[in-house]
């Protein structure tokens, strides 16, 4: 007899209190729940429920069995849960935030991919500049550029992001190009001020130094990157962005990127997630998706230097 068919068997009598009450909840005759009672008992060689004509009684051997019994129940349908879980299709609204133009450029295809591969999930994409509270606003998966505090959300490396300063062909031939971050204060400044103060921009310093901030003036102060770069390659002046935002300008020779060997440590690029919403199908499927994407996207826009495609 089937060891799982007596042990549900046993544990249901023992709820039940009785063969024939158990019968009833499990949808059975009441030989067969005493056939399986009687078939476990023979095979671990003593008995479990004392049985009279009213009523059973757990036996001590039985009541140190029982709780064996349940566990044993519990992990098999919690084994059964999480396989069919992992084969379920994902359905449902899967909801999403990334900074704006990251978002833009990068997630918004991936999502677009996504979609169309699982066509019962609906999406919504928050694209924000700012940090989003993942658990007080119900977001499935966040994008994250930055150094990540302790948390309990759950995070994926899937790239990093270099500041760029950056100006066109044209203004570095009239202006010439600055060798020094000092030198930027005889430059006409173009500030994004998501990434830096309007009015202090940060280098790398010397091996073991603190980084080196240097004031600038700025012609023009915007809070948005795409007006920033504009302005670079209109020939209004120097800028500084992120790698990712500025990677066609600099592929395409509409900007050059200066002051390389200054620039400040990456900053890394994670998924994050509650941990428990990896058991469903909708968020580990649009990870499984998302995080060879974005580390291929990483790859090539994280790394570009004056029109030039690096891998990792």
């Amino acid at each position: 007899m089937d060891r799982f068919d007596e042990l549900l068997a046993f544990v249901t009598a023992a709820d039940a209190g009785s063969l024939s009450s158990a019968a009833r909840r499990l949808g059975r005759s009441a030989p067969s729940v005493t056939r399986a009672v009687a078939s476990l008992e023979a095979r671990v060689g003593v008995e479990l429920l004392r049985r009279t004509t009213r009523s059973l009684k757990l036996t001590e051997a039985g009541e140190r069995y029982l709780t064996v019994a349940r566990r044993v129940l519990a992990d098999i349908a919690d084994a059964e849960t999480a396989t069919s879980a992992s084969v379920a299709l994902p359905r449902g609204l899967l909801t999403l935030t990334a900074p704006v133009t990251f978002g833009t450029l990068h997630v918004r295809p991936v999502l677009g991919a996504y979609l169309a591969r699982y066509p019962e999930v609906r999406a919504r994409l928050l694209l924000l500049d700012r940090v989003v509270n993942v658990i007080d606003e119900g977001i499935d998966v966040a994008l994250r550029i930055a150094h990540l505090p302790d948390s309990a959300l759950v995070a994926i490396p899937v790239g990093e992001v270099r500041r760029v300063v950056c100006a066109s062909p044209a203004y570095l031939a009239k202006h010439g190009t600055p060798r020094d971050p000092a030198e930027l204060g005889g430059h006409r400044c173009l500030a994004f001020t998501s990434v830096t103060p309007s009015d202090v921009w940060t280098f790398a310093g010397a091996a073991g130094a603190r980084p080196r901030r240097v004031r600038v003036l700025p012609v023009m102060a915007v809070n948005l990157a795409e007006a920033a770069i504009g302005a670079a390659v209109d020939g209004l002046g120097v800028t500084c962005v992120l790698s990712y935002q500025v990677a066609w300008a600099l592929r395409g020779g509409s900007l050059v990127a200066v002051l390389e060997r200054f620039a400040p440590a990456p900053l890394p690029v994670h998924l994050v997630y509650p941990a428990a919403s990896a058991s469903t199908a909708k968020v580990r499927t649009f990870l499984d998706t998302a995080t060879p994407a974005l580390r291929a996207a990483l790859g090539t826009d994280s790394d570009t230097r004056r029109g030039r495609r690096r891998k990792n």
